[in-house]
């Protein structure tokens, strides 16, 4: 694995400087002559895009990492096909790697997206390892909800599956899900340490399944141009399924891609969350998060959560797209008090059409908050 990385790493630098060899490579589109990995992704069995990982998030500091994506041959899924409404159908597509930031967390994991009948049945699995170093700003131990983050540690490993069945011939998908984690939890402070081990123990497990609908109507899996797409999912988690605690979460999730011009698409994305019928503790990381670039993961969590977006991007040549992007989100214990306060982060980045036959898109976004900021690499959207 490291010399073919090795190996890509070399062609690619080799087809920026040195044309022949990028034609030879297959890394030139004939149709404009710029850089594209169609070909190498989807003739060469091993081919993948290296996706560098620059972690910048305040919540765990400055660090990096690599993942490859993978593309599969299959029958549903050659580039350029399409289901009889002309949407695209996106290929089975794997993705390994890991990373490192400078206060100790580490991660590894992979996982792996598949479509068959013509898009009518999805499934997506994933699973990890992780050793999380971050501060905790609210939760029902002692020493939270006063305003101070407290310093933990979170290592273990989990996994995640999801199954969807198209409705007829209709955008309606319904299916269900199952998440799996075992964890060790610990605290800086000893005092909040010795309160995690009397009430979650050394080692925790949190386990459930649920319950899925989505429609869609997004014209590409990648980089969405027209359509829109809203998913619900409601988990139960409980000591039936294995698990130590009990709760309940729904997530509603919407995505809206309207082209407003032939070079301009506005995209509005909007995420509510909600925690019920739980435990009176829970480990940190269980309750929800205001999730947007620009803002530390886990800084403000409720049991209630919500985050509205929108997104402008400009098509500046065929290959190279300019966004801009601004949010807003809240969390609250209460449903009543949600937005009544909220967090703004906003930004910019660019997108580069690295796959052209795949519609895949990559690039970089820098995001800013009160008194933080980030940069994101990033496949897609990133809404």
């Amino acid at each position: 694995m490291n010399k073919s990385k090795y190996s890509l790493a070399v062609v690619l630098s080799l087809g920026l400087w040195q044309p022949t060899d990028a034609h030879a490579a297959g890394l030139i589109d004939p149709t404009d002559g710029m850089l594209d990995m169609s070909e190498y992704l989807r003739d060469n069995r091993y081919g993948f895009l290296p996706i560098p990982v620059v972690i910048t998030e305040p919540a765990v500091g400055y660090g990096g990492g690599l993942f490859g994506l993978f593309l599969h041959d299959s029958a549903d899924g050659q580039p350029g096909h399409t289901r009889p409404d002309g949407r695209s159908i996106p290929p089975a597509m794997s993705a390994f790697g890991g990373g490192a930031t400078q206060n100790g967390t580490w991660f590894v994991g992979g996982g792996h997206r598949h479509t068959w009948n013509n898009d009518g049945i999805r499934y997506l699995v994933a699973l990890g390892y992780a050793n999380v170093n971050i501060d905790i700003y609210s939760g029902d131990i002692a020493g939270f909800d006063n305003g101070k983050g407290i310093s933990t540690q979170t290592r273990g490993y989990g996994g995640m599956q999801k199954l969807l069945f198209r409705v007829a011939d209709t955008p309606f998908f319904v299916g269900g899900s199952q998440f799996y984690a075992n964890m060790e939890i610990s605290a800086d402070n000893k005092l909040i340490d010795r309160t995690f081990q009397r009430v979650l123990g050394e080692q925790s497990t949190t386990s459930g399944v649920g319950l899925l609908m989505e429609y869609d109507t997004t014209d590409n899996f990648f980089y969405p141009r027209n359509g829109l797409s809203v998913t619900g999912e409601y988990q139960f988690y409980s000591s039936f399924l294995g698990g130590d605690y009990r709760y309940d979460m729904l997530t509603l999730d919407g995505k809206y891609f309207q082209p407003l011009s032939r070079d301009f698409t506005l995209a509005l994305a909007g995420n509510y969350q909600s925690l019920s019928n739980h435990d009176s503790h829970l480990p940190p990381m269980a309750r929800p998060y205001i999730k947007l670039r620009g803002i530390s993961q886990y800084r403000y969590q409720g049991d209630y959560v919500g985050t509205v977006q929108t997104q402008l991007e400009w098509q500046m040549t065929p290959r190279w797209v300019l966004q801009g992007f601004v949010g807003a989100g809240s969390a609250s214990n209460d449903a009543d008090d949600l937005f009544h306060t909220a967090e703004v982060a906003w930004g910019g980045g660019f997108r580069y059409l690295i796959a052209r036959e795949f519609g895949l898109h990559t690039g970089i976004d820098v995001a800013f908050s009160d008194n933080e900021q980030a940069v994101y690499f990033n496949v897609g959207a990133g809404l």
